[in-house]
Formats: C-alpha cells, sequence, structure tokens
C-alpha cells in the first residue's frame, strides 16, 4: 500500500460515522453550529429566497429581500474579524473582512435604490453559500475534506524527499504534520483545516458560473476548469507551507523582526508566517485573477456579475467584454443581456502549531 493510500485509509477510519451523526445527521449538525455558522446561513437563506422571488416574477420584493440578505453578510465577515486578526495573524484577511460590511451595505443599498442587475450577483452569493456551507457546518463532510486535503498534502511532500507521518491535529482531525522536531529547524509544524481544503475558492467559482445563463456543456466545462487548477495550486500551497514551516525556510533576521517585534508572534513561527500570510495569500490573489480569465475565456457570460463586482468597488461603470477585446467571444458566447435602465451611474489555511507542546487550535 502507497503512503498516500495509507493516509488515506487512516483518514477514513478516523470518521466514526454513527458518532458523527449520519444515521441522524441534523442534530449534529445543530450542535456543531456557532453563531457565525448560524448567520451565515440566514444570509444564504434569505439570498435563496430573493433568488426564488425573482424566479417567480416578483422583483421588486426580491430586492428588497436581497438587500436584507446583503446586510446579514456583511455582519458575518466582520464576526470574524477577531479569527482572522488574533489567530490567524493576516493582515489581508483582516482588512478584507473589515471592509465587507460597508461594501454588503452599499450593494444592499444599490438593490433598495433600483439596481436590479445585481440580482445575477446576490443569486451568485446564493450559489456559493450552498456550496461552501454544508462543507463547513456538516461534521462528516468536513472531516473528510480536512483528512483528505491532509492526506494528498502529505503525498506532496513525500514527492520532494519528506515523509513526516499524519497525527491528530486541531479538533481530532488526522490532519497534523508529525514532523520530528528535534530534526527541524523551527520544531514546529502545521496542520489542515478547513481554510486549506480550497472549498471557498472553488465556492466562489461555482456560485458564478451556476448563476448565469449559458449552454449547459460550456458551463461545465468552465466548472471543470477552474475546480481542476485551483485543486492543483492550493495542494501546491499546502505542500509550500507545510514545509517552509518546520525546515524555516524564512528564519532571516529581516524577517524575524516583522513576525515577533512588530507582529507579537514567537520567532518560531517566522516562516509560517511568512510563507502562509505574504508569500502564499499574495500569489492567491494572482490565482484567483489567472482562474477568472481562464473561466471568462470559456463562459463570457460572467462578465455581467463581475461588471457590478467593479461597480460596488468603484463606482465607475465598466464594460469588460470591451476592455478584454473580441477575442473574448471566439468560443460561441453570447453577449450577456444588460437592462441599461438598472444600470444608472448614480445607482465584489494552512495553521501552524508547535510540535513541542499542543497544536494550537486555530480554525476557521
Amino acid at each position: 500500500m502507497s503512503a498516500l493510500q495509507a493516509t488515506t485509509a487512516a483518514a477514513a477510519t478516523g470518521v466514526d460515522l454513527a458518532a458523527t451523526g449520519t444515521m441522524s445527521i441534523t442534530p449534529a449538525v445543530l450542535d456543531s453550529l456557532g453563531l457565525s455558522d448560524w448567520i451565515a446561513w440566514i444570509a444564504i437563506g434569505t439570498f435563496v429566497a430573493a433568488m426564488a422571488l425573482q424566479w417567480a416574477g416578483a422583483v421588486d420584493p426580491a430586492r428588497y429581500v436581497a438587500a436584507a440578505a446583503w446586510a446579514v453578510f456583511g455582519v458575518y465577515w466582520v464576526m470574524l474579524v477577531p479569527y482572522y486578526y488574533g489567530q490567524l495573524q493576516s493582515p489581508l484577511e483582516t482588512l478584507l473582512a473589515l471592509a465587507a460590511l460597508p461594501l454588503c451595505l452599499y450593494t444592499g443599498y444599490l438593490l433598495v435604490q433600483g439596481r436590479e442587475s445585481l440580482l445575477l450577483l446576490s443569486k451568485a452569493v446564493a450559489f456559493m453559500g450552498l456550496i461552501y456551507l454544508p462543507a463547513e457546518t456538516i461534521p462528516v463532510v468536513r472531516t473528510w475534506l480536512i483528512e483528505t486535503t491532509a492526506a494528498q498534502t502529505h503525498f506532496g511532500m513525500e514527492l520532494l524527499g519528506h515523509s513526516p507521518g499524519l497525527t491528530e491535529g486541531a479538533e481530532g482531525y488526522l490532519s497534523k504534520f508529525d514532523f520530528d522536531p528535534e530534526e527541524t529547524v523551527t520544531g514546529r509544524t502545521t496542520y489542515i483545516i478547513m481554510a486549506c481544503t480550497g472549498i471557498g475558492s472553488m465556492a466562489i467559482f461555482g456560485g458564478l458560473i451556476a448563476a448565469v445563463e449559458a449552454p449547459l456543456e460550456r458551463k461545465a466545462i468552465a466548472f471543470v476548469s477552474a475546480i481542476g487548477v485551483i485543486w492543483f495550486l492550493n495542494l501546491s500551497r499546502n505542500v509550500f507551507i507545510g514545509l517552509a514551516s518546520p525546515w524555516g525556510w524564512f528564519q532571516q533576521d529581516v524577517f524575524v523582526y516583522i513576525a515577533s517585534d512588530l507582529m507579537g508572534a514567537p520567532a518560531s513561527r517566522t516562516s509560517y508566517i511568512v510563507a502562509h500570510n505574504f508569500i502564499a495569500q499574495t500569489l492567491s490573489i494572482v490565482a484567483l485573477l489567472g482562474i477568472t480569465y481562464l473561466v471568462v475565456r470559456v463562459l463570457p457570460e460572467v462578465l455581467e456579475p463581475l461588471e457590478d463586482v467593479l461597480f460596488i468597488l468603484t463606482g465607475s461603470e465598466y464594460d469588460l467584454e470591451a476592455a478584454l477585446g473580441e477575442g473574448m467571444r471566439t468560443d460561441g458566447g453570447t453577449d450577456p443581456a444588460r437592462s441599461e435602465s438598472t444600470r444608472s451611474p448614480d445607482s465584489g489555511a494552512t495553521v501552524d502549531s508547535d510540535v513541542a507542546s499542543d497544536p494550537e487550535t486555530d480554525d476557521d
């Protein structure tokens, strides 16, 4: 049996289906929900209600319901600020979470004022939530995603000559890379949490693709392409961080000063912070832009909700089709329907732990 098969099998046996509620999943799910999970479900449920109203032809009520959904959605993100700032020590994610509330409230305001085109973006968010939240809140699905990602990441490490093995990490998942603290540079290791599975990025593109009107074949091609690229890049990211942290790839004085003196982290955590918070997160933004371009080449219909995201961020109207050129339409895609009356110019984690002590309980 290969190492990948062994770790995958170990992950599978680590899930007691009866204990996690497979026979009666609703109580297990309800018991596991925190306040932020409840807020997220309320927001997505409201988005779904707005989508149903629009489908039934009640466009004006749909706008008001979607506006309420955006307000609740903004509250959800603000609730995550302490986690991003205090536990993950991620400046980028903290700033994005802080910016989410005013942006969501502004989106709701635009809907109330009559910007009907934002119902498509609201529909995309509804699908994103329907993809992500079950994975986040259903114990069996969450365990499978985390432990499978850990097993695949371990296999990637083995390809590079490292075989630490897997042991129990946060919340009892078989997700911690069992490096010997006496043999590594920093004495630290990492473990996989939900944010490390790539499901968040997959949900974003899955929601956009599901929301737009287009032939099923092109939507399927766009979805498979996006998911495949995200999976590969996310796995590469996990391997990079998982090796950089124990082996101290970034323990240079300048980085130690930033991590310890400016951010208040232990000096031994420097390589993790540089690899995860600075390098990986910056490259993730570049990767998302590249994947977006790939999806647009196959499914140009997603340009319409993206134009609305840009309007929310800048207050200016954009014609992305014209900006990207005629070549974007060579696949046979049709122009997205636009309603000029509703587009007035006045009217978008691998976790570090110390091997020598109990693993940190960071989670997303």
